[in-house]
């Protein structure tokens, strides 16, 4: 499965927000408090957004813990 790093600022739920980065994630420096990158199905250069997708990033943003499918970085 693919990953997107996250367009500050966008909205974490809008696929438009996240850019396609290939099957290798991208480098998300700690502490871990904001949205660095998910990993996700492709829908033409974009991911999808599935509802346990949307659930592992509001966990992970309000635990401040990664998931398999969500990377953490620091604030912008």
């Amino acid at each position: 499965m693919p990953w997107y790093s996250y367009n500050n600022p966008g909205s974490i739920g809008d696929p438009n927000s996240y850019n396609l980065e290939g099957n290798t994630p991208p480098s998300c420096p700690n502490p871990n408090n904001f949205i660095c990158a998910i990993q996700a199905n492709d829908n033409l250069g974009k991911p999808i957004l599935t509802f346990g997708l949307v659930v592992a990033i509001a966990d992970a943003l309000q635990t401040r813990t990664e998931s398999t499918n969500v990377l953490l970085k620091p604030t912008p």
